[in-house]
C-alpha cells in the first residue's frame, strides 16, 4: 500500500510533486495514466475534471493511506466539488501548489475551496522554489 495519492486538475503540479518527493529530475510531462512512485500515486487530471471518472479515483485510492487534493492557486476555476472528500473513508488533506506565483487573494480562495471540499489539513507549497516541501515530507513520513 502506498502512503499517499495525489488528485487534482491537469497542470496542478501532481507529477512534479511526485518527482520532487522521489528526488527525481523535475520534468513536465502530461500524466496519461495512473503512475506509481515510491510512496505515492499520481493520477491523471482528467479523473477529477470529469465527474463520471470519480469512480476511477475511488478505486485507485484504495491503494493509498491518505488522499491529497492538489489545488493550483493560479487557477481561477474551481474543479473540486464541495464535499468531495466525503467519498473517501480515509484522511483527506489539501495541498495548495505554486504559492510563489499566487497572491494572497488567490491562495485564500484555494484554501477556502479545499476546506469546502472537506479536507482535514492544508499544506502550502511551491515545488520549484522548494517552499513548504519539508513540512509535507515530514507529514508523509509520519503516515
Amino acid at each position: 500500500m502506498k502512503k499517499i495519492i495525489f488528485m487534482g486538475k491537469t497542470g496542478s503540479g501532481k507529477t512534479t510533486l511526485c518527482q520532487k518527493l522521489d528526488d527525481l529530475e523535475l520534468k513536465y510531462r502530461k500524466t496519461q495514466s495512473v503512475e506509481i512512485y515510491n510512496d505515492s500515486i499520481d493520477t491523471p487530471g482528467e479523473f477529477i475534471e470529469n465527474r463520471w471518472m470519480y469512480a476511477s479515483l475511488a478505486t485507485t485510492a484504495a491503494d493509498a493511506k491518505v488522499i491529497a487534493l492538489v489545488y493550483d492557486c493560479t487557477q481561477e476555476e474551481n474543479y473540486i466539488a464541495p464535499g468531495f472528500a466525503t467519498m473517501f473513508c480515509k484522511e483527506v488533506i489539501g495541498i495548495i501548489t505554486k504559492i510563489s506565483k499566487g497572491d494572497e487573494k488567490s491562495i485564500k480562495l484555494a484554501y477556502d475551496r479545499l476546506k469546502l471540499a472537506g479536507v482535514n489539513r492544508i499544506f502550502m507549497i511551491d515545488t520549484i522554489d522548494n517552499l513548504g516541501i519539508d513540512e509535507l515530507v515530514e507529514y508523509i513520513k509520519s503516515i
